[in-house]
């Protein structure tokens, strides 16, 4: 999924204006996801300043920064005060970080269930890997997991793993964040489930035609694809599109595929065999 590097000095020169930005630097995106993103402008434009303003597009989009963060200085400090104050008073610092960002709050009127309902039919995991994360991890009070389950979660926000991270160690969680972009670097670590939600739309935006040999190199027995099934301004309705996006990327595989609908969002939970 890679792309050789190469010499191109617009890589490098790309990399550092991403890095130096205003709206990049606080974050530490991995080198490997700007890399893999200005190769493949370069690739596509004869004109080097067409292929940085295309990278820049591609960018905005993978980082998705119009839906939403906590204040990661707040967040920090409010989790290591609630630690000390209980399960009820995590579970509402919690509650507060889901809201923060779009893809989590969308879930919250149904979040207990959600999870009830894809370990039913999994069953109870003993390893999770949360694949693109976001704030999901946060949600782990919710998911009734024993403390056994070893949670790894991935992500190109450093400031996010950190927080993440942060999170485990407080609850005695036995998980781990990375600062990782798994479409250039798939996790290898086997796992009965990987939860990948609100994000397979975008990597075939990002790279079409990826999401099949990207699901095929994740070493889960079931992978739990989510996709909302309306817009973010609620006015356009996603669903019949999202149902054929996934019959494309799986057309001609022999996987077992269970689709369970929510208010907003439906999960396709996919069986490898």
């Amino acid at each position: 999924m890679k792309p050789g590097a190469g010499e191109n000095p617009w890589v490098e020169r790309f990399i550092y204006q991403v890095r130096q930005s205003a709206k990049y630097r606080h974050l530490d995106l991995p080198e490997p996801l700007l890399r893999d993103v200005i190769i493949r402008a370069l690739a596509r434009y004869e004109k080097p300043a067409q292929a940085m303003a295309a990278a820049r597009r591609v960018l905005h989009q993978v980082v998705a920064p119009y839906l939403g963060d906590p204040d990661y200085t707040w967040a920090l400090q409010a989790l290591e005060a609630s630690a000390n104050k209980g399960l009820d008073a995590v579970r509402q610092v919690c509650l507060e970080l889901l809201r923060s960002h779009a893809s989590t709050r969308e879930r919250l009127p149904f979040l207990e269930t959600f999870f009830q309902r894809l370990f039913e039919i999994t069953g109870t995991p003993s390893t999770v890997l949360d694949l693109a994360c976001g704030l999901n991890p946060l949600a782990w009070p919710w998911m009734g997991l024993p403390p056994t389950t070893r949670y790894l979660a991935f992500d190109i926000h450093r400031p996010r793993v950190a927080l993440i991270n942060a999170f485990f160690q407080r609850l005695g969680i036995e998980g781990e964040a990375f600062h990782q972009d798994i479409l250039v670097q798939p996790p290898q670590t086997p796992a009965e489930v990987a939860f990948f939600f609100k994000e397979i739309h975008r990597f075939e935006e990002r790279q079409p035609g990826c999401a099949r040999p990207f699901l095929e190199a994740i070493p889960a027995r079931w992978v739990m694809i989510s996709l909302p099934t309306r817009s973010l301004s609620q006015r356009r309705d996603l669903l019949s599109l999202h149902q054929r996006l996934m019959t494309r990327i799986l057309e001609g595989l022999e996987w077992e595929v269970r689709e369970i609908g929510f208010e907003n969002e439906v999960v396709f939970c996919v069986r490898k065999t």
